[in-house]
């Protein structure tokens, strides 16, 4: 089936002010930037000669910003250390006007992944993290109940780290208060995901649950199966430069891909169920937002880095050409 012609979208000033609630794991970006001009004489690795350090939201908090850049309001939920990177993460988060709840564990250090940059191009990237304890996860547990039914829209953004374990809990409480619980899932357990109002895998993420197809009609086929099984009634495969398909009872829809040129598609994913669940929460239909959200990830491909895209982008990309 095919998707709503650009002039049946509704405003997108009805994107402003929508509360949506983030639920996951967080980490700390950090970057070292610098110049290579020798070879260390104790082993064959180059020397970085570090000039510039940079710290930026990752994991979840990113997903947070992407709310954020469309006028929306975000509420972030995560656990962290109660360490100096979770509190650089607290001040970065209030800096982007990002609201947060995050609740601090001796036990468990904030994740920081930090990359070593030398001429613009990654040469290391080195990985401090831990799972969080039990008492950990039942403390955004406590927690969650209330801001739940705050929001508009709940995203469980999955990035394997331990945050979302309890997950099952955090599906039902959605669908207990009647809120949409937008889910970027992780690994190849997706019963765990059971009953969520829309699942956003990419292509790979699907495949390796789903298994490999042959054509696109048993594609289709699978996807709808996955969708039944799982009570979902929505499922959203990114298929990258294939664009993305929706499949609700319904039907199916196909969104061609929107972007021009593609530089980097770090965060894309990010964008495309903060975008969503936006859209969800102003009362969207599910394919509407769907075609937003594909065009918002057709604008960040063409970025460096991790980025967002504004409402003004969008309005612009809904203006001009398909």
């Amino acid at each position: 089936m095919p998707s709503a012609a650009p002039d049946m979208v509704p405003s997108l000033a009805t994107l402003l002010g929508q509360r949506v609630l983030v639920v996951g794991d967080v980490m700390l970006d950090r970057y070292w930037f610098g110049s290579v001009e020798r070879i260390s004489p104790e082993a064959p690795v180059p020397v970085v000669r570090v000039g510039r350090e940079e710290e930026r939201p990752g994991g979840a908090a990113n997903v947070a910003l992407n709310v954020v850049a469309l006028g929306a309001r975000a509420h972030l939920l995560a656990p962290v250390g109660d360490d100096q990177p979770g509190r650089n993460l607290a001040a970065l988060l209030a800096a982007a006007r990002v609201e947060s709840t995050l609740i601090p564990g001796a036990g468990c250090p904030t994740t920081v992944k930090l990359r070593v940059i030398g001429h613009q191009q990654q040469l290391l990237r080195m990985d401090f993290e831990a799972i969080p304890s039990a008492d950990h996860r039942g403390a955004l547990l406590h927690q969650g109940p209330s801001l739940f039914a705050a929001a508009g829209a709940v995203i469980l953004s999955d990035y394997g780290k331990g945050a979302l374990q309890d997950v099952v809990h955090f599906v039902t409480m959605g669908r207990n208060l009647g809120v949409p619980v937008l889910v970027d899932p992780k690994g190849r357990d997706y019963e765990r995901y059971r009953g969520a109002t829309l699942l956003t895998p990419n292509q790979a993420e699907f495949q390796a649950v789903a298994g490999p197809w042959q054509g696109e009609d048993e594609f289709r086929e699978m996807g709808q199966r996955l969708r039944r099984h799982l009570e979902l009634p929505g499922l959203l495969v990114t298929r990258g430069e294939g664009g993305m398909t929706l499949f609700t009872e319904a039907g199916i829809y196909h969104h061609a891909a929107q972007a021009r040129e593609v530089f980097d598609v770090t965060g894309a994913g990010d964008t495309v169920i903060a975008t969503l669940a936006v859209a969800l929460a102003a009362a969207w239909p599910l394919d509407l937002a769907v075609d937003l959200a594909n065009r918002a990830a057709g604008i960040v491909v063409g970025k460096l880095g991790a980025a967002a895209a504004s409402r003004q982008e969008l309005q612009d990309s809904l203006s001009g050409p398909a």
